[in-house]
């Protein structure tokens, strides 16, 4: 050591350390010693590539191989040639690195905690080696090359071996000799084979005729008698391979049963179910009798077969675009298999079948999706959905069957993007252009599965999110498992054309056509650009309505496994224990959530596969043959109701906030429930009794009759907000207005009664007639078609208020003619409505006359002048027209007798109670309506009959 550290001062020197140092400054020295590090330091340290160590459980010692040394070539300098550390890279690893010696560079890697087999049986991480630098103060240290180091642990025997059940029960039959009656488990904690296998089994009760094997198998060594012994139990224990026994013995019971038919009894043929009626058991009281047949496990399969009802099974039969809605899809989905209509006629000349909409594509049509449909750039997000049920091709030479195809539309035949199948493999291909990439990339994604030729439905999902495709089929995940790249598209002038059922073949022919044509079935085929869905969205829409079930699945025990598929129209159990086995079946049960169910027949199977411990002679369980019958569920009768007929003032039509229509919609839904009668004789007609029912609907339509709307005078208008707090939508045009999305029928009230209408020229209105209609279950279930006429309610106004106020208040001289209950009646005319308050206006005209008149007599009256004025004074009256409004019924003339003698006697009762309050008015002024104004109150009926005819006889002059 003393050496080398002699001889590195004349190196030192020899590089010019401590000679003019001072004049140069700190900087210079900073520069010398960066020339010193790199001209001492000239070598990394070195150490092997690899280790492979091994460290005894709970030990903290670590044997390498080879043993950690790490050399370095600058040695003997010191610094430079000594190692002064080891470090491990990784994340939380219980070892550490420690220098034992720096010159020679040897090292120890140890454990820094208890290491444990069981929570991990190896460690792989990285090692490097760090030498001193150039000297004590250096930083810039040298490390190697990185090392792997594999460390295994090695086990030690902690845990004893511990049986999978407390007890084990089996059954046997007299006279027989099993080779195996059932089998008993042991497991073991130890992480090793040495330590975690078991080695022998052993039955610790004595004097019993039963042995066991290696591999827990119990077997009887004689017959067994029922009568002799009904029942055994005995205690096995186990051996692990380091012959450490069990910690617990078990308990096995036998049972021994007098002989009979095996198979399953008390079982029904048809199972009824009622609509609403949730999970009803299929098999509430079957068991299996084995008739002391040695089952040492039983596997059962239950199949409820709704191939033949829909697409696969009861399934919502909302719109594609309500169910999208009700499963809280993303907005932006195209229909590409839309119902034939104007507006998307393209599908008009494909098979159909309208009940489900299913098209069915027979290997010699397409159909062309209009441009501007689906955008150009789906960007590098998209989604594509649709139900497919497609089998093997017909022909031998399998060809290229196109789902959805976009290609150029002519000149060449380059294919953009497209779905198709192809010897029973999926495959999509997706070509980019070289505007959006220019590189050699990921074009054709290939699934193989077995489930695109079994001629089933199936929902296939397509989720695009360039470069990674990944497909969803039934809910569950498939990975592509071939991917192959190609270069992109070179872009160009010629139109795409997007396809279904087939390919267009727009160049290299001689003319376009068709190719590639599809065989199968397709529906609900939509593409949404720019997103893609999630899990619980495609869970949501290819979800079964009906299915098989398990109440109580907490009772079902740990020796029951079960699995459904993802349709829950199969259901496989497995148990050892036929006693668990038959309380399982009995749980299962069928559940149809629809509230409207398909009613009719669904076909039950259950399959038995008995495992037997004699394996070469093992009893035969026959099958259960058995059928489901769907009743057929209560028809709903949606019935709308309201007022029919509304008059409104012109100004509500041409304020902002417009006339509400439908102000006191009700939505009603009933059935018919069959109700015995009375008496018990069989010829008693049986009386029908409407209950009412509540379901959702899934549009609502408000047609426009007599005429579409003109849109320069006339609207429809519902507040968005009214909709989209009950998770509504609607379309709106000058046909009507269209509210679509399942809601409840409450929604749809709520949303109906917001629908105003505003006609801003309303003078040019005389009536419009609306009509709603309501569905459920797309248009499965109807309502009546409510009728609504709207008409404009005329309005007389008495324009000259000044002239009529001046004449109100009445001169002097003309206080002797004007009697006292003319102010009674006018304060009466402004709360009765309609016909009196003509009748009081009436009486102003006349009063008109009444002046004129007065002029004639003023000479008469002048001497009584000064009496009259002061009495003016106090029956001078305050009444102002200015906001008097005369409305007249256009109908009261057509209204029933019965009726106007309602609203007379509303009348006097009206006026009476005026009249309580007036009651100090002059008795000159009671006279004077007795005899001019009385045949209007007395002869209500009378006056409108003669169109308001006025009867001045009685006026005196």
């Amino acid at each position: 050591m003393l050496p080398g550290r002699l001889s590195w001062v004349p190196l030192l020197l020899a590089l010019g350390v401590g000679s003019g140092g001072g004049s140069e400054g700190g900087g210079g020295s900073s520069r010398r010693r960066r020339l010193l590090a790199a001209k001492v330091n000239k070598h990394k340290p070195w150490i092997e590539t690899s280790y492979h160590g091994v460290i005894t459980e709970n030990n903290d010692t670590v044997i390498l191989d080879p043993p950690l040394v790490a050399l370095d070539k600058d040695a003997p300098v010191p610094f430079a040639g000594e190692i002064c550390a080891f470090k491990i890279h990784g994340q939380e690893l219980p070892f550490e690195a420690v220098v034992l010696n720096k010159t020679s560079g040897e090292g120890r890697l140890r454990a820094k905690s208890p290491i444990d087999c069981e929570l991990q049986k190896e460690y792989t991480f990285i090692i490097q080696a760090y030498d001193c630098g150039a000297g004590p103060l250096d930083t810039a240290w040298k490390k190697s090359h990185k090392a792997v180091v594999h460390i295994q642990v090695k086990d030690v025997n902690e845990f004893a071996p511990a049986f999978k059940e407390p007890a084990y029960k089996a059954v046997v039959t007299e006279g027989k000799i099993y080779d195996s009656i059932l089998q008993v488990e042991a497991v073991d904690e130890d992480c090793s084979p040495q330590y975690s296998q078991i080695c022998n089994y052993e039955i610790v009760t004595t004097d019993v005729p039963f042995a066991i094997d290696r591999n827990g198998n119990i077997r009887n060594t004689e017959k067994l008698s029922y009568d002799k012994q009904h029942q055994y139990e005995i205690l096995v224990t186990a051996y692990d391979c380091g012959q450490k026994p069990a910690a617990q013995d078990t308990l096995v019971q036998v049972d021994v049963k007098p002989v009979c038919k095996p198979g399953w009894q008390d079982w029904t043929k048809r199972i009824e179910y009622q609509p609403g009626s949730g999970s009803v058991p299929l098999f509430p009281g079957i068991h299996l009798e084995t008739c002391d047949g040695a089952v040492s496990s039983i596997q059962l399969t239950t199949e409820l077969q709704t191939n033949y009802i829909g697409k696969g099974c009861d399934r919502e039969t909302y719109s594609e675009k309500s169910l999208q809605k009700l499963c809280g899809a993303s907005s932006g989905i195209i229909d590409l298999l839309p119902s034939p209509s104007a507006a998307s006629n393209w599908t008009a000349g494909l098979l159909v079948d309208s009940s489900e909409m299913i098209f069915k594509f027979d290997g010699r049509q397409g159909a062309k999706v209009p441009d501007g449909i689906v955008p150009k750039n789906l960007t590098d997000q998209f989604t594509i959905t649709m139900w497919m049920k497609h089998g093997p091709s017909p022909s031998v030479r399998a060809e290229k069957e196109t789902i959805l195809c976009n290609s150029d539309k002519t000149e060449m035949n380059r294919h953009h993007y497209a779905l198709y199948v192809h010897n029973c493999r999926l495959v999509f291909l997706l070509r980019k252009d070289f505007d959006q990439a220019d590189t050699f990339r990921p074009a054709e994604f290939h699934w193989k599965l077995d489930q695109i030729c079994d001629k089933e439905w199936h929902y296939y999902v397509i989720n695009v999110e360039f470069p990674v495709v990944t497909l969803y089929m039934d809910g569950a995940t498939y990975e592509p498992y071939l991917v192959t790249n190609d270069w992109p598209i070179h872009p160009s002038h010629i139109a795409m054309q997007l396809t279904v059922g087939a390919c267009w073949q727009g160049g290299e022919v001689t003319k376009p056509r068709f190719a590639q044509f599809f065989h199968g079935s397709l529906a609900s085929l939509t593409i949404r650009p720019g997103k893609m869905e999630s899990q619980k969205v495609i869970s949501c829409l290819q979800a079964c309505k009906e299915g098989l079930d398990i109440n109580s699945l907490e009772s079902l025990g740990q020796g029951i496994k079960y699995h459904f598929n993802p349709s829950q129209s199969v259901l496989v159990m497995e148990g050892d224990d036929i006693g668990n086995i038959n309380r399982a079946l009995q749980k299962v049960s069928y559940i149809n959530s629809r509230q409207f169910p398909t009613a009719g027949v669904r076909h039950l199977k259950v399959s038995s596969k008995v495992q037997c411990f004699g394996e070469d002679v093992c009893i035969s369980i026959p099958d259960v043959d058995a059928y489901v019958m769907v009743l057929q569920a209560m028809e709903p009768q949606i019935t709308l109701r309201g007022t029919d007929r509304l008059w409104r003032p012109a100004a509500q039509f041409e304020s902002a906030r417009g006339v509400a229509l439908f102000p006191d919609i009700k939505i009603v839904s009933t059935f018919a429930k069959a109700e015995a009668p009375g008496d018990l004789t069989p010829t008693a007609p049986k009386s029908a009794v409407l209950e009412e029912m509540l379901h959702n609907l899934d549009f609502c339509d408000i047609l426009v009759l007599g005429g579409d709307l003109d849109p320069r005078q006339e609207c429809l208008e519902l507040n968005h907000s009214e909709l989209h707090q009950r998770h509504l939508d609607a379309t709106n045009s000058t046909a009507g207005y269209s509210i679509y999305g399942v809601g409840s029928m409450s929604r749809y009230e709520q949303v109906l009664r917001h629908i105003r209408y505003r006609n801003w020229r309303p003078a040019s209105l005389e009536s419009r007639r609306f009509r709603i209609k309501c569905s459920e279950l797309n248009g499965r279930y109807t309502s009546n078609e409510f009728n609504l006429e709207v008409s404009l309610l005329h309005e007389v106004r008495v324009s000259d208020n000044e002239h009529v106020n001046h004449l109100i208040v009445q001169p002097p001289f003309l206080q002797s003619v004007q009697h006292p209950e003319a102010r009674t009646s006018v304060q009466r005319s402004s709360v009765v409505p309609s016909i009196a308050t003509v009748i009081i206006i009436i009486s102003v005209c006349m009063l008109v006359f009444v002046v004129a008149m007065g002029v004639y007599r003023v000479r008469i009256t002048h001497q009584h002048f000064a009496q009259e004025t002061e009495a003016a004074k106090e029956a001078e009256m305050d009444w102002d027209d200015s906001a008097l409004t005369i409305t007249v019924n256009p109908m009261e003339k057509h209204e029933a007798p019965g009726h106007r003698e309602e609203e007379t006697e509303e009348e006097e009762e009206a006026e009476d109670d005026i009249s309580s309050s007036s009651s100090d008015s002059d008795a000159s002024d009671e006279e004077e309506v007795e005899g001019g104004v009385g045949r209007g109150r007395h002869g209500q009926s009378e006056a409108r009959q003669a169109q308001l005819e006025w009867d001045d006889s009685t006026l005196p002059y």
